[in-house]
């Protein structure tokens, strides 16, 4: 009895039952979509562990840092100072004016979160007055310093008295107030923008809907995770990490999305079964997706090398965001698509060549001449360039690096030593209104003072170093009262120190303050003993010295390990060399360009040390996304084309997505600009700008231009960089079911070549 032999044709494997295929899909939806209601009530419980708190961000041995645990011991207030100034009508503070205010301070002794108030000090000009008022922490965060604007008003509204209230907790109500946007406005903002662009580029009904689901659905996952993080006290939250998820998960899984959703499309295409599609599409996007993702969540993880608080917390919080994105992307995004199947692209359907007009293009060859001339005349924009980018490769590639370098030159104007932090809120508040009439006519730092520790043995010649500091206008050794002590004997002692209050001539938050601060902590130290200068200017200095070393930590860091994730993938040290040196251009070219925009156009007093840091790990990291979404499919048709043939097919084949992804991730980011923050409306330029500067010029013109000068070399010194391997390939015309760029690479929305796949 003879057996009979079973042929079992390569790259096929049973068919799974219908039942199988949707009720997998089906219940990933469930999953997702009960996830999702979870992190939607997330959302409303995010504030109760969200902080803007500056001095949780510092480092525990940080000065300032170590001045406020040593404060401790000399007071348990930990009350926030706010300072109500105000000039009478009359334009003079008489006695009738000051019995007023002396009754206006009973009452606001009163307020709910009012610790207490100090009398009402006169200016020496008797033309303005001011009023301390100290504050508990959790009442300003509760909104108690509108309560006491709503009093001042209501009680000095009939004497038509100018008034306003400032100070640090004023400054506090004033970013709390910016932020309140980020969880509504912000990310409406976003899904509006990101659903327009959708719509535009799929022309679809549905599909944006499902890309969009799949965006929310990760965010509130992510939310969900870094609340309980949060609450377990393993991350530091704050508005600014908060903000930033948002709009980097929105923008990453929508990229994602668009990157499966082209490759789907183009199996369509080719293929008559859309489950088949459908697990091509996600076998071939997946690597893509999952390198460009973890090089992302990788480069983010180096934050965790930040001595600074804030930048640490966001490392895990943004990577976080981005696995989440990841996973909706290839697991949610994917179930909807196979329950939903080719309707999602209506009206603009993809369908597959039918048997018979495929046999009848085989047995006509001039039908097969008809099309092809009729794809060629259709050519799209990307074949167009990839043709420019043949002809003249070292023309180009040399003429784009020379211009990025020309707009990297504007980093040399770049002030980034921070800004002050009445400054940060953009727009007139009432609290910067407050703070020039305080330095009208008062020393500016009234309401801020810093608080210096001296060795107690040391008083009296810390109090004249200090006396004699520039930039001091008072200056006092604390009694046990926390009054001025009247003499070195009188000064409270805890711990072998004494307290000294000091007073700047310019306000608590700006840059002159800062340089008072520093050049304190200078001339203190010709004390024997260590002397600690706190307060709330030498946390700002502390924080924006933190952030400035934190920029020259980070940024090796992060390119090592974008390098070493590039290397991994390409399996080549030169392509990776190439991509990442042309997209840390980008980023200097956007920050050069940039400085010169927030200095000359927008007018900005400078810059957040903390930008040029985010932007560098944002644009690099998600910038290389964009190479990685071309060398992986340059790579694949490598193989088959040729280095110069693949990769210029590589830039046709994937520059509409790419593209319509950079697109998409520089308009999520540009939603930043949306909350009146100047760190935010600077990042959110910058990024913006960076990725399109990437996306058309780096990944259009300067990265396919070098690899095509290059040829071989430019996979070195893998086995496809073998120039023996493709010499006589790249010389020899390709035919027509092997075409370059030229011609069934010309591939436009509805003209995909399937022929032209690897299958």
């Amino acid at each position: 009895m003879t057996k009979t032999a079973t042929t079992k044709t390569p790259g096929r494997s049973r068919p799974q039952p219908g039942w199988i295929r949707i009720l997998i899909p089906a219940i990933l939806v469930l999953v997702w979509l009960g996830v999702t209601a979870v992190g939607g009530q997330t959302f409303d419980k995010v504030g109760e562990i969200t902080t803007n708190d500056q001095t949780t961000f510092l480092p525990a041995d940080a000065e300032s840092t170590r001045a406020l645990e040593l404060g401790e011991g000399f007071s348990d207030d930990d009350s926030i100072p706010a300072t109500l100034i105000g000039e009478p009508a009359s334009g003079e503070v008489d006695e009738q004016a000051l019995g007023e205010l002396e009754a206006l301070v009973g009452q606001i002794n009163e307020l709910d979160g009012v610790d207490r108030s100090l009398p009402p000090q006169i200016s020496e000009d008797g033309e303005a007055f001011q009023v301390l008022v100290l504050m508990e922490e959790a009442a300003v965060e509760d909104g108690a310093v509108a309560e006491l604007r709503g009093l001042v008003d209501a009680e000095l509204s009939a004497q038509e008295w100018t008034t306003h209230v400032t100070g640090p907790a004023a400054l506090s109500d004033d970013f709390a107030n910016a932020f309140a946007g980020i969880d509504g406005l912000l990310l409406l903002v976003a899904v509006i923008t990101v659903f327009v662009i959708l719509v535009v580029v799929y022309r679809s009904v549905l599909l944006p809907f499902l890309v969009l689901l799949s965006s929310i659905a990760a965010l509130s996952s992510a939310i969900t995770v870094i609340f309980q993080l949060a609450k377990m006290e393993w991350i530091t939250l704050n508005g600014q990490a908060q903000g930033i998820l948002s709009i980097l998960v929105i923008g990453a899984a929508t990229d994602y999305s668009l990157l499966l959703v082209a490759r789907y499309r183009e199996e369509l295409l080719a293929r008559e079964n859309r489950f088949d599609a459908l697990w091509i599409a996600w076998r071939r996007s997946t690597p893509a997706i999952l390198a460009s993702g973890g090089t992302v969540a990788a480069a983010l993880l180096c934050l965790l090398f930040s001595d600074l608080n804030s930048n640490r917390a966001l490392g895990p919080v943004a990577s976080t965001g981005i696995v989440f994105a990841m996973l909706a992307t290839l697991t949610f995004l994917p179930a909807m698509l196979a329950l939903f199947g080719r309707p999602v692209f209506w009206p603009k359907v993809p369908h597959a060549p039918r048997p018979a007009v495929e046999q009848a293009q085989a047995l006509n060859p001039d039908l097969q001449t008809r099309r092809t001339k009729h794809a060629s005349r259709r050519r799209t924009l990307w074949a167009v360039v990839a043709e420019k980018v043949r002809a003249r490769p070292r023309v180009i590639w040399l003429v784009v690096t020379g211009l990025l370098l020309v707009a990297s030159v504007g980093v040399l104007d770049l002030k980034a030593e921070g800004v002050p932090q009445s400054e940060q809120v953009l727009g007139q508040t009432d609290a910067k209104d407050g703070q020039a009439m305080l330095q009208e006519h008062f020393d500016a730092g009234t309401g801020a003072p810093a608080n210096v520790f001296v060795p107690a043995e040391e008083l009296a010649e810390a109090l004249e170093i200090v006396e004699a500091s520039d930039g001091v206008g008072e200056v006092y050794a604390v009694a046990e009262t926390g009054a001025p002590a009247q003499g070195p004997q009188d000064a409270n002692e805890v711990d072998g120190y004494n307290q000294l209050s000091v007073t700047l001539t310019d306000s608590g938050d700006s840059l002159e303050a800062e340089r008072t601060i520093s050049e304190l902590r200078g001339e203190l130290g010709a004390l024997e003993g260590e002397a600690l200068v706190g307060g709330t200017t030498a946390t700002q200095l502390d924080t924006n010295e933190t952030a400035q070393r934190d920029l020259i930590t980070i940024i090796p860091i992060v390119l090592l390990v974008i390098l070493a994730f590039l290397i991994v993938l390409l399996r080549s040290v030169t392509a990776p060399v190439v991509l990442l040196l042309t997209t840390v251009l980008s980023y200097t070219a956007a920050l050069g360009i940039s400085a010169l925009v927030f200095n000359y156009i927008l007018g900005f007093p400078g810059a957040d040390p903390t930008v040029p840091l985010f932007g560098f790990v944002f644009l690099t990291a998600l910038g290389v996304d964009y190479n990685i979404f071309l060398a992986t499919r340059a790579r694949e048709e490598t193989v088959r084309r040729g280095p110069k043939e693949g990769l210029l097919y590589s830039l046709v084949i994937t520059g509409g997505v790419i593209t319509s992804a950079g697109i998409v991730l520089a308009a999520t980011f540009a939603a930043l600009g949306v909350l009146s923050l100047m760190f935010m409306v600077q990042l959110a330029f910058l990024v913006a700008l960076g990725v399109l500067i990437d996306t058309f010029i780096v990944r259009t013109l300067q990265v396919p231009a070098i690899g095509v000068d290059l040829g071989h070399r430019f996979w070195w010194p893998s086995k496809i960089g073998r120039g023996d391997r493709w010499a006589k390939q790249e010389v020899t015309t390709p035919g027509a079911e092997d075409s370059g760029p030229d011609e069934s690479a010309d591939i436009s929305e509805d003209s995909s070549a399937p022929a032209a796949q690897p299958r």
